[in-house]
């Protein structure tokens, strides 16, 4: 009795695992093609995005349905590259890798708040498992083949609007020397430029742009002002700096500033658009000072845009202030990904990309960060060394949390110095502060010592220096500057008095 109830048992388990294994095999079926049908469809979107971004196009409803067009975009390449790219995990553990690869501890009694360690990898963890969820790749699919099938009118509307001319490009190239993720923030200043005041109304528009420092506001109007339809509809664009309005005073406006176009056949009389750069906030009288005395010098079509990192200048915009806000983390990824592997494919490398992603996670969508590191990952595609990467960022990111409270990039955006990761072994303490910018300063002023250096381990030497932390290869490109304290000890973490030069972003 006993050899035939064995028989029937395992002969039942058999089945059992038989059906669950068929079962499984099926689900990963049903999951691959799921994904073949998500890459299809976003290739699909992706040529009919470049090809409008290949046109001159003026509707607003347009140009807010490609808005809408790429965000969904970035999201299905995001949970495309979530399912290929699986979590890191540790290879000699086999569980995801929480190794410390900086001591940062001995630098604060607070930092021994276990709670904070655990932090940036349990939100990086719970972003990418969330993405990975069955459901949420349905939902994705199903937002897509909704989009195309509502893309036919689009796609009629596009061929109505005349073709841009430009050259073939490498994407990394592109993406490298072009403005990434503003083609609808663009868009919205050339509209406000082109609109005319109401009827009656002879004082100049004046648009503001708000946001927070190395967010791309200078970025985002220079390549305004280098739009063909803009340089034909303004004589003269002249840029002015917070030094620049001593006493709140533009009537001299000819003969201050940086002029970035001129007609040399226009009338002293022709529209123009004025830049003010401001490094922070102004007070409504010097504002009403200055707007008055450019109601007086400029002609009635002239506008004026007002850029600053200060919310209180909304109050002064005759138009609804613009305010630009860092990348999502899908986008964020997408141009990442983009400058990190360079002209070389993520697809051959699956393992770097799946720590890609967890980087990505940790540089809290800074575009200078993501330069910066991309660079020197760019140049060591080796997953070891990429895994040494993705500990120093998260040690980095979770200890000032434990200790300041604040993600270091939000203590740099606040002009408060950092404790700075290097990939070399060390005892000394390095601090990060001062970040500052120069417009296309003379090569005998740029330091030869780079921030990429000093985070290689490439720099041994104490004391303080300067050192180019990146340079912008796009429009205004500026040159970003900081500055670095290496000691035995973290006695420079007190804060200084600002440089003079320093211009904040």
């Amino acid at each position: 009795m006993e050899p035939l109830l064995s028989s029937i048992m395992g002969d039942l388990v058999g089945r059992a695992l038989s059906m669950v294994t068929q079962r499984y095999l099926q689900s990963k079926g049903a999951q691959e093609e799921k994904l073949q049908r998500l890459r299809a469809m976003l290739l699909r979107i992706e040529a009919i995005i470049e090809e409008a971004e290949g046109r001159h196009i003026t509707n607003q409803a347009v140009l807010q349905q490609l808005q809408m067009m790429r965000e969904d975009m970035y999201r299905g390449y995001y949970t495309l590259d979530a399912f290929r790219y699986p979590v890191h995990t540790d290879e000699a553990k086999g569980k995801v890798t929480t190794g410390s690869s900086l001591d940062l501890s001995r630098f604060s009694p607070s930092s021994s708040k276990p709670l904070f360690f655990s932090m940036c990898d349990t939100l990086s963890m719970h972003f990418m498992f969330d993405v990975r969820d069955s459901k949420n790749l349905d939902k994705m699919l199903g937002s897509l083949e909704r989009m195309i099938g509502d893309m036919q009118e689009l796609i009629l509307f596009l061929a109505s609007y005349p073709r841009v001319s430009r050259q073939p490009y490498n994407a990394y190239l592109f993406l490298d020397q072009v403005m990434f993720g503003r083609q609808m923030e663009k868009e919205t200043i050339i509209s406000f430029l082109f609109w005319r005041e109401t009827a009656g109304n002879g004082n100049p528009g004046v648009l503001p742009v708000i946001g927070a420092p190395r967010v791309g506001k200078s970025t985002l109007v220079e390549h305004v002002c280098l739009n063909e339809r803009v340089r034909d509809r303004f004589s003269l664009i002249v840029f002015f700096s917070g030094s620049d309005l001593k006493g709140g005073n533009l009537a001299t406006l000819r003969g201050s500033g940086v002029i970035k176009h001129q007609k040399l056949a226009s009338t002293s009389r022709g529209d123009s658009l004025a830049v003010i750069e401001l490094a922070g906030d102004m007070d409504a009288e010097t504002w009403r000072r200055l707007y008055t005395s450019v109601v007086n010098d400029m002609t009635p079509g002239s506008k004026i845009i007002l850029t600053s990192r200060s919310d209180k200048i909304a109050s002064f915009g005759t138009a609804q202030a613009l305010t630009l806000k860092f990348l999502h983390q899908e986008a964020y990824w997408y141009f990442f990904k983009t400058i990190a592997f360079g002209s070389r494919n993520p697809e051959e490398h699956p393992n770097l990309a799946a720590l890609g992603m967890e980087i990505a996670v940790h540089m809290n969508r800074s575009f200078m960060a993501a330069n910066t590191v991309a660079g020197i990952l760019r140049d060591n595609l080796d997953a070891q060394f990429w895994r040494k990467m993705l500990r120093c960022l998260r040690d980095f990111a979770s200890k000032h949390l434990s200790m300041f409270g604040e993600h270091p990039t939000d203590l740099l955006q606040k002009d408060k110095p950092v404790y700075i990761w290097t990939m070399a072994k060390t005892n000394d303490v390095v601090v990060m502060r001062d970040i500052y910018q120069e417009r296309s300063p003379q090569i005998s002023e740029v330091p030869t010592i780079t921030a990429q250096d000093v985070l290689s381990g490439r720099v041994t030497s104490q004391g303080k220096f300067q050192a180019v932390a990146w340079r912008s290869r796009i429009p205004p490109c500026h040159t970003y500057l900081v500055s670095f304290v290496v000691s035995p000890t973290d006695k420079h973490l007190v804060l200084g008095k600002k440089r003079s030069r320093q211009e904040r972003v």
